[in-house]
């Protein structure tokens, strides 16, 4: 997402050289979605993979209606006679002939997950699709989910600031055996500390307008990432690496996807693979608690939650 929209606009060279400096450093996993820039950043991701598309693995996602133009999210289809439709246009923009991973990107609230499930299902047996995921389900609808077809992964936002998918969808999912990728695990950058994404937010930057930047939360805040960033002084580290490495401590299932559209912040965060955290690390950092919702009340069941970082992974 961050390579074509949300956090401002990046410049499109500079996303380019990401993707560039990932497949450089062995990165394998893409994941995109149709409504990120209303198709721009699918675009962006099949020029700059160029010749290496057998080399990665692909992920994008439906579901999400997005405001031509602008990429504002402003509602949920994901009706089975889209599904199709959705899965061409994508193929068309990444410039391939099949998706490695397809996930429901929000549940339409309008149409059972087995109507959705199935017409994605029916990709996989033509061959234009190979595994299929959801994103932010319960446990209840993820098992429903898999029983239509087998799922591969469930996306969900988690980081030391949004814990809501170990409260069932994560027992879940273990059940089942599936991947859980998760989505800003920096905490939508806060994590990292960078007044760039705390206090010094530019005028586009989404993040203005949700609870944990506004007012005395913001502060809270920023005084919880001042506990990340001790732990980080110990280990030589930056915060960012330690918040990440808190996830790559939670099971070998857990797939965390930071995204950027900086070459440097991708090494960066490639190097929190070296950070090896004490079970005291981990303890002081479970038991921290992000003041402030991570979205608006209102958009608790829409797609506006859907503002993350999961350009690449």
């Amino acid at each position: 997402m961050p390579l074509t929209m949300t956090y401002g606009r990046p410049s499109p060279q500079s996303a380019v050289e990401t993707v560039h400096a990932a497949l450089d450093a062995g990165v394998t996993l893409f994941d995109t979605a149709d409504m990120y820039g209303v198709g721009a950043n699918e675009r962006l991701l099949g020029r700059a993979l160029g010749g290496h598309r057998d080399e990665v693995t692909i992920a994008t996602k439906l579901g999400i209606v997005a405001l031509p133009g602008v990429g504002i999210p402003v509602g949920l289809n994901a009706r089975p006679e889209r599904v199709r439709k959705c899965v061409e246009g994508s193929l068309r923009r990444l410039g391939t002939d099949r998706i490695d991973l397809l996930y429901l990107h929000r549940v339409d609230p309008s149409v059972p997950i087995e109507e959705t499930i199935g017409a994605m299902a029916e990709l996989v047996s033509e061959g234009s699709v190979r595994e299929l995921g959801v994103c932010e389900v319960t446990a209840e609808l993820l098992e429903r989910a898999n029983a239509v077809h087998r799922l591969a992964a469930l996306q969900s936002e988690w980081s030391l600031f949004s814990r809501d998918v170990e409260s069932g969808p994560l027992q879940a999912a273990r059940r089942l055996g599936l991947a859980v990728v998760a989505y800003s695990p920096l905490g939508r950058g806060m994590l990292t500390g960078d007044p760039g994404s705390t206090t010094r937010l530019s005028l586009l930057d989404v993040r203005r307008f949700l609870p944990r930047w506004r007012g005395k939360n913001l502060q809270r805040n920023l005084d919880m990432v001042e506990v990340v960033r001790n732990v980080a002084d110990a280990h030589s580290c930056t915060p960012a690496q330690v918040a990440l490495a808190w996830l790559l401590n939670k099971g070998h299932d857990v797939v965390p996807i930071p995204g950027t559209s900086s070459p440097r912040h991708l090494r960066a965060n490639l190097a929190a693979l070296d950070v090896m955290l004490t079970k005291q690390d981990t303890a002081r950092l479970d038991r921290l608690e992000a003041h402030g919702a991570r979205a608006r009340a209102s958009d608790a069941r829409s797609p506006c939650d859907a503002v993350g970082s999961q350009a690449i992974s």
